[in-house]
Order: structure tokens, then C-alpha cells, then sequence
């Protein structure tokens, strides 16, 4: 399976919790084929680097925002983590940069089932290089 179909069917299935049009047997089908695709993935790799957004954290409660000068639903920028979710695969979200605006930036690494020692050591791996890692709020 090739990661086009992976995405395609990951934004399907966005497209399907974002409509509310969820037929529970399509549902069912596109989580089933996104498992297939990631477990082809993960045969290759030990591990996937996403961010979590495409955009820095935001406030909460926020339904749309304007990227590059269109208006975007905020469901379509969950399309790194809602495929995760779906498909039971093990992941962590951590820092790993700051905005201009001094908000954090997020990555999430994901492993294969059952591997969250791999996930952690990639974690540590990151987190040893990250520019925020002596970052801490001021109390």
C-alpha cells in the first residue's frame, strides 16, 4: 500500500467525522485499509516523525482559521493525528520548537504496534537535539 492511499483514506475519514455522514461500514473499511497501509509503512521504518498541526498551538475552542489566506475548518488540521487514533497505533506529542509568536510547535512520533520502547527511544533521541529542551515556564 503506498502512502497516497494512506493519506487518501486518512482524509476520507476526516472528511466523514467532519460531515458527521459516517456510515459505520465505511468507517469500519477506511480504518481497516489505513491499518493495512501503516503496517506496510511500519515493515519499512521503525518509526514516523508528523507534526501535530500544520500550524503553532492555538487557543482553545477555536472552530476556523485562515492559513495562507484561506479559511480552514480546524477538523481538517487534525488529519497527522486523527489517522493515529483510528488505527490503535502508539504515538507521543512533545515540543520541539517555538513560533514567533513564542507558542510551542509540536511533533508526534509514532511506532509500529507494540512499540513504544522504539517511540521513547526516538523521543529521547529528539529531544536531546531539540532547540526547547532546557525550556521551562517561569513559575
Amino acid at each position: 500500500m503506498t502512502t497516497g492511499i494512506v493519506f487518501s483514506d486518512a482524509t476520507r475519514l476526516a472528511e466523514l467525522i467532519r460531515t458527521r455522514q459516517v456510515s459505520p461500514v465505511e468507517v469500519v473499511q477506511t480504518a481497516e485499509r489505513l491499518r493495512d497501509g501503516y503496517a506496510d509503512y511500519f515493515r519499512r521504518y521503525d518509526a514516523l516523525i508528523t507534526p501535530v498541526l500544520p500550524i503553532p498551538a492555538h487557543k482553545h475552542g477555536i472552530t476556523e482559521f485562515v492559513i495562507n489566506g484561506q479559511t480552514v475548518d480546524a477538523t481538517y488540521l487534525q488529519g497527522a493525528t486523527v489517522p493515529l487514533n483510528v488505527t490503535g497505533l502508539p504515538g507521543l506529542s512533545m515540543r520541539f520548537g517555538t513560533s514567533g509568536e513564542g507558542l510551542p510547535i509540536n511533533v508526534q512520533v509514532v511506532g509500529s504496534w507494540q512499540a513504544e520502547s522504539t517511540i521513547l527511544y526516538v523521543a529521547a533521541l529528539l529531544e536531546a537535539l531539540s532547540p526547547v529542551r532546557g525550556l521551562r515556564p517561569s513559575l
